[in-house]
């Protein structure tokens, strides 16, 4: 693997190459840049396979380099600041490391990049054979059968943003603002309903792709998840599933 260093610090860039050369010594360094201007000019006639980019810049944002040539290979990005987070996560990001870098999250991230970037592409397929996947592919619970008092009621599982589990009962919350007890467990759902359109992403919450609003940069690398009408806690990713929540966002 070859990789490129963006960083305007010399000791952080420094010591982040020796970081990386210590965690996977057979990665090959080509460049450092340390601004916008010379980052732009020279990436696009070099060879690599993964960014290491600082966010904060001699001359302004890593991100102004994305609105003058087009980047397709992954970043890392690295930054002592949190409040990019969700900027960062838009691009190509494999993940978001804060200085000072630990080298277990420098491992980490480098394993995310392995495990999910570094994969030869698939031979390609006709249309037809790919849309007959698709149609194999199971789609998950349709509806969900409900009490409300002494009634029976369905619910549509695209009318559900959000399923959490609370004082050990799981519960349905929809886009009408609703919530609807069910009679499984938070485990058993998950099993039940689309893992594309579906993601648990902590043991309490499971939510609809299509029904965040907004998503925060959090403490300790974590990010909050923003559902319209839900207000009883804070919807929060748990930091070890960050990567895969980013990667299922990004299918």
């Amino acid at each position: 693997m070859r990789y490129i260093i963006i960083e305007d610090e010399q000791l952080a860039a420094k010591r982040l190459r020796s970081l990386i050369e210590d965690v996977t010594p057979n990665y090959e360094f080509v460049a450092k840049f340390d601004s916008v201007e010379s980052a732009s000019i020279s990436l696009p006639a070099l060879s690599y396979d993964l960014l290491f980019m600082d966010i904060q810049l001699a001359d302004g944002l890593s991100f102004d380099i994305f609105d003058q040539i087009d980047i397709q290979k992954p970043i890392i990005f690295t930054t002592a600041y949190d409040e990019f987070a969700l900027k960062a996560f838009k691009t190509n990001s494999v993940d978001y490391l804060l200085k000072p870098i630990a080298e277990d999250e420098l491992a980490n991230a480098i394993k995310k990049f392995e495990k999910n970037f570094n994969k030869p592409k698939p031979a390609p397929v006709s249309s037809d054979l790919e849309n007959l996947m698709k149609a194999l592919q199971p789609s998950g619970k349709e509806r969900f059968v409900v009490k409300v008092g002494e009634h029976l009621k369905t619910v549509d599982t695209q009318d559900i943003q959000l399923i959490y589990s609370q004082d050990k009962g799981t519960y349905l919350f929809t886009k009408a603002g609703k919530r609807f007890l069910v009679d499984y467990t938070l485990d058993k759902v998950e099993e039940m309903v689309s893992s594309q359109q579906f993601f648990r992403i902590s043991r309490k919450f499971i939510v609809h792709i299509n029904c965040i609003k907004d998503i925060i940069a959090f403490t300790n690398s974590r990010l909050e998840i923003v559902i319209d009408h839900f207000d009883e806690d804070q919807i929060i990713v748990a930091r070890e599933r960050v990567g895969d929540f980013k990667s299922w966002l990004d299918r």
